[in-house]
């Protein structure tokens, strides 16, 4: 069976990162929107992102 390419079109890779979830969320709890923008804007600011 051959492998399902990403939806969009778009993918990511954390490999080689050495940042903690502690690091890049904080220590005190947040919602799932607040989340999804960090993590995003970590991916931007790293550069992890590609487009296939």
């Amino acid at each position: 069976m051959a492998k399902k390419k990403a939806f969009g079109g778009y993918s990511i890779s954390f490999k080689g990162c050495q940042d903690s979830l502690e690091k890049l969320f904080g220590s005190t709890p947040i919602g799932p929107s607040v989340m999804t923008k960090k993590l995003w804007s970590y991916v931007k600011r790293k550069r992890l992102g590609k487009r296939r």
